[in-house]
C-alpha cells in the first residue's frame, strides 16, 4: 500500500496510538516530501513513505529542530507495527532527509511550518508550500523524475522560483550544479530567473 490523501490521517493516527501504547510522546515530527504535499492538498499523488526532516522541541518559547536520526527504538518499533497493520513498505516512516539540517533550511522555514495533531502523542509539522518549492527545486536539479512534476504542480511564480533558486545555490556551489539549475529553469519556463542568477 502507498500513502495518499485518503489514508494518511488514519495511518498517522494509528502511529499516535502505538506511541501512546509504549508510554512515549509527545513527538513533534517535521515532515517534507510527498506526504506533506498530499496532506496540504498541494499535489495529488501517492507516496511510499513519510520523510521526517527533523524532530521539533520547544526551547524558550521557540521551536528548535534536531536531527531525526537515529530514530529512537520505540519509534521504529511503533512505526514497524503500523507498517504491518497497513501493509506499508519497510522504512515507511524514515529520517532520510534529516541531513538537510547540516546544509541549512530556507529563511523563515520554521515560522511557516503547518501543524496537524494526530492524537495526544503525535504532532506533525509540515513544510509550507514555499519551502516545498525550495526543496523540490533542489531535488529536481539533483535527481529529476517526479520531483520535476511536483515542482511544476506547485506552480511557483517568478519571485518564489527566484528565492528558491538562490537558496538552492547555497546547497551546492559547484559550477556544474549551477549549469544544471539554469537548464532546468529554462526547461520549466523560468528563463528570466536563470538569467538573473
Amino acid at each position: 500500500m502507498k500513502l495518499s490523501a485518503d489514508n494518511i490521517d488514519a495511518i498517522l493516527a494509528a502511529l499516535d496510538g502505538q506511541i501512546r501504547l509504549r508510554g512515549e510522546g509527545p513527538l513533534r515530527a517535521v515532515v517534507c516530501g510527498g506526504t506533506a504535499l498530499a496532506v496540504l492538498g498541494l499535489v495529488d499523488r501517492a507516496t511510499k513513505d513519510v520523510d521526517v526532516l527533523a524532530f521539533a522541541r520547544e526551547r524558550e518559547g521557540e521551536i528548535a529542530l534536531e536531527k531525526a536520526s537515529p530514530m529512537p527504538a520505540w519509534l521504529e518499533d511503533a512505526a514497524e507495527r503500523v507498517g504491518r497493520d497497513f501493509s506499508l513498505p519497510p522504512g515507511w516512516f524514515n529520517a532520510g532527509p534529516t541531513g538537510q539540517l547540516d546544509l541549512g533550511l530556507p529563511d523563515g522555514c520554521i515560522g511557516r511550518l503547518v501543524s496537524i495533531r494526530y492524537g495526544h502523542a503525535l504532532e506533525v509539522l509540515y513544510l509550507h508550500r514555499i519551502d516545498q518549492i525550495h526543496f523540490k527545486l533542489f531535488a529536481a536539479v539533483d535527481r529529476g523524475g517526479y520531483h520535476v512534476q511536483d515542482l511544476l504542480a506547485l506552480g511557483p511564480n517568478v519571485d518564489e522560483m527566484t528565492a528558491a533558486a538562490r537558496w538552492v545555490l547555497t546547497q551546492d556551489v559547484s559550477v556544474p550544479f549551477r549549469e544544471l539549475l539554469c537548464q532546468l529553469l529554462a526547461r520549466t519556463g523560468h528563463e528570466q530567473v536563470a538569467e538573473g542568477l
